[in-house]
Parts: C-alpha cells; sequence; structure tokens
C-alpha cells in the first residue's frame, strides 16, 4: 500500500468476546470453531454503536477475519450500513500465539517483550509480527488493484491491526505495541509514512 492508494482503508478490531470476558487466548482457528468464542453483549453493543457513529457509508466494502468475534462484529456494521455482504478474508486473521494458546492474556506481555528484540522471533510457536505485516500488507496491496475510490474496512483483531498500523506508519513492526492501543470496537482511518526524502 503506497501513500497515493486509490481507497480510503479504515480498520476496526472486534468488539469485545467472550474470551476477552475468560481472558484467554484464543489464537487457532480450530480452537475459534471448537468453542464459543464471539461476541459478548457488550462487544455486540460497542460494534453497533460503533457503526453508528462511524460515518462510513453504505457503499463500503468490509472485509473480516473468519474468526467469530470478528465476523460477527463485521456482520453488525454491514447490517448498520446497509452495506454489501462481508467478505473473509483469512489474511486478517489474528495473529497465532503458538504455544500460549488457550493459556492468559498476560503471556501476551513475553510475546510483545521478544517482538521488541526481535519481530522475526518464533519463540513458543508465535507467528512473527515480521509474517503478520507481510500478510496483511499484500492483502491491502492487492486490494488497491482490485479497486479504486472505495472506502474499505478491514475488520480484524488488536495485534494484526496493531502491527499493521506500525509497519504502514513506518515503524518497526516489533514495536507495534508503542503505538495507541486500538480498543475494542475501535474504527481508525489507516495512515502510511510519508514518502522519504
Amino acid at each position: 500500500m503506497s501513500a497515493q492508494s486509490p481507497n480510503a482503508y479504515y480498520v476496526m478490531r472486534h468488539g469485545q468476546s467472550k474470551a476477552n470476558e475468560q481472558g484467554i487466548i484464543v489464537s487457532h482457528p480450530a480452537t475459534d470453531r471448537g468453542g464459543d468464542f464471539g461476541l459478548s453483549e457488550l462487544g455486540r453493543q460497542q460494534a453497533g454503536d460503533a457503526a453508528g457513529r462511524c460515518g462510513l457509508s453504505s457503499s463500503t466494502l468490509i472485509y473480516s477475519s473468519d474468526f467469530a468475534r470478528a465476523w460477527q462484529t463485521a456482520q453488525i456494521v454491514r447490517a448498520r450500513l446497509a452495506a454489501p455482504p462481508v467478505i473473509a478474508c483469512a489474511a486478517l486473521r489474528e495473529r497465532c500465539f503458538g504455544d500460549w494458546e488457550g493459556t492468559s492474556v498476560a503471556n501476551y506481555a513475553a510475546v510483545w517483550a521478544a517482538d521488541e528484540i526481535d519481530p522475526g522471533h518464533r519463540e513458543h510457536g508465535v507467528e512473527p509480527a515480521t509474517a503478520v505485516l507481510a500478510r496483511a500488507t499484500a492483502l491491502v496491496a492487492g486490494l488497491d488493484t482490485e479497486h479504486a475510490g472505495r472506502d474499505i474496512l478491514l475488520v480484524s483483531h488488536g495485534d494484526t491491526l496493531q502491527i499493521l498500523l506500525a509497519g504502514l506508519a513506518g515503524t518497526d513492526p516489533g514495536r507495534h505495541r508503542g503505538l495507541p492501543h486500538l480498543g475494542t470496537a475501535e474504527i481508525r482511518r489507516l495512515v502510511t509514512a510519508p514518502p522519504a526524502g
């Protein structure tokens, strides 16, 4: 995605999920499909409220992670905007946290500390920040070849979006936690770093 992107991109973190309520990490597709990890009641309300004040139109294209919490968020937004059907996109899935799957969210801190040392690390089977950035930016680049002049909303997860925001801002993806944190159901415009020179 260049500074001259033909589209306007927005990112949205899913609303509060049942996994958030339980304080556990759910980052494997099989875990997500095998349990009830969709939106909490608060999460549904957050998604509806965000959609109501986002200012996006019914022509907005919505791409979403296929994890339940993101997909349900995207469907709420789509209904509120009367937008076209949501398109599922594996490139927007949660970052895979490897061996930390099913454990306390307190373990995110260890991953983020390792990210700052080496954004390419795979400690405990974690998906590298560099790999997350590569898949997310490849998606946006592909959408730039398919569409022009569109508002496009990408509904995804905290780490995936923080890493994308960092990369597009010209920041080391391993330092993604240094950027302003995306709250649940928060929508933010994607902004790229100005060209060098």
